[in-house]
């Protein structure tokens, strides 16, 4: 564990495709404020983003550092893809860097579905999180400790369609809750074979559409759940996974 873990305050930032939620948790994971979010921006370049950011933690108590979950791959700070927002405008974009700037904390950024799991993991085997929502994310944990972040939703599973595309939340309002749940089925018996997991945590927006009976070994977590996760990014030592503490370069306007 790093001693970073105790006694802070942490704002917590979902970044999604649809929309962006916040809110600050205290040592424990516990909420200080409710969830607030706004909707993503139709042309969600990075600047956009970062302007509702700012939007969506205005009125916020105080907080001593800052966790990110975003939906793509992310190394060292830096955003490397973003499938579900403007890939183009965020190649190799330094996102931990100007939000450690502009509220003039510290910053820790993660893929989205690595916090989510973050939050709910129970620290025994391997552990995989997926989540349904705009895309498919996937996130791997051995013994609690956070494993390389892999785009299995990039992977074709039928044809050319990728895992974002088979059961995204495009391909639901297209094809239907019933085709749709025969689709999960497929790739839940495809998680089992490949990954022997000992437990599966399933969130996402799109996770309550599930309708067919889950084996012993998986759990559908709530967001409110994995929320817990920003606290959680916290007790990773700074080389896991590329892990990397992003401390703010300039003074500018703070946000408390």
């Amino acid at each position: 564990m790093t001693s970073e873990t105790s006694g802070k305050n942490t704002l917590t930032i979902d970044i999604g495709g649809s929309g962006i939620k916040a809110t600050v948790l205290d040592s424990s994971g516990e909420m200080l404020v409710p969830r607030n979010r706004v909707s993503t921006p139709d042309h969600s370049h990075p600047e956009n983003v970062l302007s509702a950011i700012e939007e969506v933690i205005e009125g916020f108590p105080h907080f001593e550092r800052v966790s990110v979950g975003f939906p793509g791959f992310v190394k060292k700070g830096h955003v490397k893809t973003a499938p579900n927002l403007d890939t183009e405008d965020w190649e190799d974009f330094p996102l931990a860097q100007e939000i450690a700037n502009r509220l003039q904390k510290p910053v820790r950024l993660l893929n989205d579905a690595d916090l989510l799991g973050l939050g709910v993991i129970r620290g025994e085997g391997l552990e995989l999180m997926i989540t349904l929502g705009t895309g498919f994310g996937t996130a791997f944990y051995m013994d609690g400790h956070l494993m390389p972040h892999l785009e299995l939703s990039h992977h074709p599973i039928k044809g050319k369609q990728d895992y974002d595309h088979y059961v995204g939340k495009a391909a639901f309002k297209e094809i239907g809750p019933k085709k749709w749940n025969k689709r999960m089925k497929r790739i839940l018996k495809i998680m089992q074979i490949i990954f022997n997991y000992d437990t599966l945590f399933i969130g996402g927006g799109n996770s309550d559409k599930l309708s067919f009976e889950l084996d012993n070994n998986i759990r559908i977590v709530s967001n409110r759940e994995g929320i817990r996760g920003g606290v959680g990014v916290w007790k990773l030592e700074e080389d896991d996974l590329c892990i990397r503490t992003v401390h703010p370069e300039i003074i500018g306007k703070t946000t408390n």
